[in-house]
């Protein structure tokens, strides 16, 4: 599936037809579930998906850092939610119905952390098949969580570190 940069209502429905390709898929070939952040490609690791859901405002967090929007109440667990564009030190942009928040788990000290990343657009469910996975280049706030660079197609895809991105400490040790 192609990223297609028409109109929202075709964003809308392509956004849709990734949701339901990440619940059908989880437990086959896919291993990345790719979005975007100013027209760049980056990907998380399927498996650390919990669920993507369309924006809302959350409940703000006094004094929290700039790119932490504040807090939402999933079945009953407070779950941050972090704006990645700022996180990445990339521009702020108006959040449009493409929009989504990808709510993420991993272990940090044998504990599950739950936090949720808003993205610009959901884009593909990504196999790894033979693709080698080349190391990440540069010394951006992006690249800092990268665990390296896949050929998707045309472009390059940069895997992101679950378990770094959910690092508590480290996102309020470095504002950027």
């Amino acid at each position: 599936m192609e990223y297609d940069y028409s109109p929202n209502h075709q964003q809308e429905n392509q956004t849709q037809s990734v949701l339901n390709a990440v619940y059908e898929e989880r437990s086959c070939e896919a291993d990345f579930l790719s979005f975007r952040l100013a027209n760049e490609l980056y990907g998380v690791a399927i498996r650390d998906v919990e669920e993507i859901r369309v924006w809302e405002a959350p409940t703000p967090i006094p004094r929290a850092p700039s790119f932490v929007k504040g807090v939402i109440n999933l079945r009953g667990m407070i779950v941050p939610i972090i704006d990645l564009r700022l996180r990445f030190d990339m521009a702020a942009c108006d959040y449009l119905s493409t929009t989504v928040v990808l709510v993420l788990r991993s272990m940090q000290q044998d504990r599950p952390r739950i936090m949720g990343l808003v993205v610009d657009a959901v884009s593909d469910v990504i196999g790894q098949g033979d693709n080698v996975l080349f190391p990440a280049v540069g010394e951006t706030t992006a690249a800092a969580y990268s665990l390296g660079l896949l050929n998707v197609g045309e472009e390059v895809m940069s895997l992101l570190d679950t378990q770094g991105l959910l690092d508590m400490h480290r996102i309020l040790s470095e504002e950027p």
